[in-house]
C-alpha cells in the first residue's frame, strides 16, 4: 500500500480522490525520516538533507489520476541527492514537471542543466537520470506542486523531452499559462469529482504538459491530433472563463480569436457535456449567484450584478436563472441575507 494512502487512512485524512498526510502526525523523532521515506516510495529514491530535520514540518496532498499523479507538498528547507547507484536501483522511467510555489525557491541539477527557479516557476526533471536539488524558503516553508509524467504515457517520441531537463520553461502565455492554474487548482477541483471526470482532468493536465513541452522543443505538429485538440479546449475555456463579463462573447467571437471556423468550434466541444453556447450561460450564472450569495454591504442591485457578467437585459437574466436554478434571483438573495442576518444574531447572542 502506497505510504501516503495508509498514513491517511491512519489518520482519516482522505477526501474523495485526494490523499493528504501531514508529519504532525507523526512522531517528532520520526518525522524527517519518515518524510524520506514518503518522497523515495511516492516521488523515486533520494537522499535528504536538511538543518532543519530535528523540528521539520511537512504537509503532502496528492490526487491520483489515470496514467498521472498531481501532488503539493509543504515542508522544511532541504536538499536532495539522486545518485547514479539509485537511479540503476529504482528508475520508473517517469517525467515530473515541477511549480516553485511563493516563498520559495529551487536549485534543479540534472545532465548538462541547471535551473535556478522562483515563485511560478517551472522545470522538468527525470527520474533516468542523477539529480541535485536544494529547496530553499523566502520567509515561509517551501511549497512545490509536481505533476508525474510516465514515459509511456508522454506523446513525445525518441526521449525528446531529455533535451529540456532543468531548464526552466516559460509559463507566460500558451500551454504554460494554462497549466499552472490547473495544477494549483487541482487539488480543490477534484474533491466531489466521479471517475469519469477524473480521467478527463487526468488527460487534460496530461495534454497541457505534453503541448508546454512540444512547444520547447519546437515539436507542437508532431503532437497527436488528441493531444492538439485536449490542448486547444483548455485554451478556448480559458479565454471563456476570462471573458465572462464581456456581452460580446459569443461562439464567432471566441473562433476568431483562436484563429479557427465557429464549425470547427462546434466540433470541439462535441464531446463535453454542453455546447460552446451553454458553457458561457451556466459560468455567468453560477458567477451572478456567487455574487447574490456574497456578503454584503454593499450589495449591488439585482440588475447590476446580470450587467457585471454579460446579460444585457435583466429580464433575460432572470429567466435563465429560475431555469437554471428553479427560483428567482431575488429569492436567493433574500435567503442569503436571512441566514447572514441569523449567523450575526447568534453571535451576539
Amino acid at each position: 500500500m502506497s505510504i501516503l494512502k495508509e498514513t491517511a487512512e491512519r489518520n482519516s485524512t482522505a477526501a474523495g480522490p485526494v490523499v493528504t498526510v501531514d508529519t504532525d502526525a507523526i512522531p517528532v523523532p520520526d518525522r524527517f525520516g519518515w518524510w524520506g521515506d514518503m518522497v523515495g516510495q511516492e516521488v523515486m529514491s533520494v537522499t535528504i538533507r536538511s538543518t532543519h530535520a530535528p523540528r521539520f514540518r511537512g504537509l503532502a496532498q496528492s490526487v491520483r489520476l489515470p496514467h498521472t499523479e498531481v501532488g503539493t507538498f509543504t515542508y522544511s528547507p532541504m536538499k536532495a541527492w539522486r545518485s547514479p547507484a539509485q537511479v540503476r536501483r529504482d528508475n520508473r522511467e517517469e517525467y515530473f514537471l515541477v511549480l516553485v510555489g511563493s516563498g520559495t525557491a529551487i536549485r534543479l541539477e540534472q545532465e548538462r542543466g541547471v535551473a535556478c527557479l522562483d515563485a511560478g516557476g517551472i522545470a522538468l526533471f527525470s527520474s533516468s537520470y542523477p539529480l541535485t536539488c536544494e529547496f530553499t524558503d523566502r520567509g515561509g516553508p517551501c511549497r512545490t506542486t509536481q505533476v508525474r509524467l510516465p514515459r509511456t504515457v508522454l506523446p513525445l517520441a525518441g526521449g525528446r523531452a531529455d533535451r529540456l531537463l532543468a531548464e526552466p520553461l516559460s509559463t507566460r502565455s500558451g500551454s504554460g499559462a494554462l497549466l499552472v492554474p490547473y495544477l494549483t487548482g487541482l487539488t480543490e477541483a477534484v474533491r466531489h469529482c466521479g471517475p469519469a471526470e477524473l480521467a478527463r482532468l487526468g488527460a487534460v493536465g496530461v495534454d497541457l504538459a505534453a503541448s508546454l513541452l512540444a512547444a520547447h522543443l519546437g515539436d507542437t505538429d508532431r503532437l497527436p491530433a488528441e493531444t492538439r485538440q485536449a490542448t486547444l479546449l483548455a485554451r478556448v475555456n480559458a479565454f471563456i472563463d476570462h471573458h465572462l463579463a464581456d456581452p460580446e462573447l459569443r461562439p464567432q467571437a471566441i473562433a476568431a480569436h483562436h484563429h479557427i471556423s465557429v464549425r470547427t468550434l462546434h466540433q470541439l466541444f462535441r464531446s463535453e457535456p454542453e455546447s460552446v453556447g451553454a458553457t458561457i450561460r451556466r459560468r455567468r450564472l453560477e458567477r451572478c449567484r456567487a455574487d447574490l450569495t456574497a456578503p454584503g454591504p454593499p450589495r449591488p442591485s439585482i440588475g447590476a450584478i446580470a450587467l457585471r457578467w454579460g446579460f444585457r437585459h435583466p429580464a433575460d437574466f432572470s429567466r435563465a436563472f429560475r431555469n437554471a436554478y428553479g427560483v428567482p434571483p431575488s429569492e436567493v438573495r433574500a435567503d442569503a441575507v436571512s441566514a447572514l442576518d441569523a449567523k450575526k444574531d447568534r453571535t451576539l447572542g
